[in-house]
């Protein structure tokens, strides 16, 4: 059993389109301001594993504990994806996320397997 003290944060990428990128710089920013995470670059492409536009919100293991509900009430149809922060970047996002909305494939071939 993996233990929950491996996790030195977590990361919740939100997901938007075009039309609905003022909606997740509002959201993003509105958790920032509320809960003191860190917002990430607004990336009008896909960045990395994820496959559409997102903002990532980093917080800590506490904060993350009343950041997800906040999201879960107020992302307004906006897809979100989290993980923890372990180390194992692979595992992370393949094995631990947790989706808000549609699930959606991740590119998981940029993490060394």
């Amino acid at each position: 059993m993996k233990q929950i003290d491996t996790i030195l944060g977590y990361h919740a990428h939100v997901y938007f389109e075009a039309e609905s990128v003022e909606q997740a710089r509002s959201l993003c920013q509105a958790a920032a301001d509320q809960f003191g995470v860190v917002m990430g670059r607004v990336h009008e492409r896909p960045v990395g594993p994820h496959p559409m536009w997102s903002c990532q919100l980093a917080a800590t293991p506490d904060q993350f504990t009343l950041l997800l509900p906040w999201l879960a009430l107020n992302r307004d149809g906006l897809i979100v994806f989290a993980h923890p922060e372990t180390g194992n970047h692979l595992e992370d996002h393949r094995d631990h996320g947790i989706w808000l909305g549609a699930g959606l494939e991740l590119d998981l071939s940029i993490f060394d397997q």
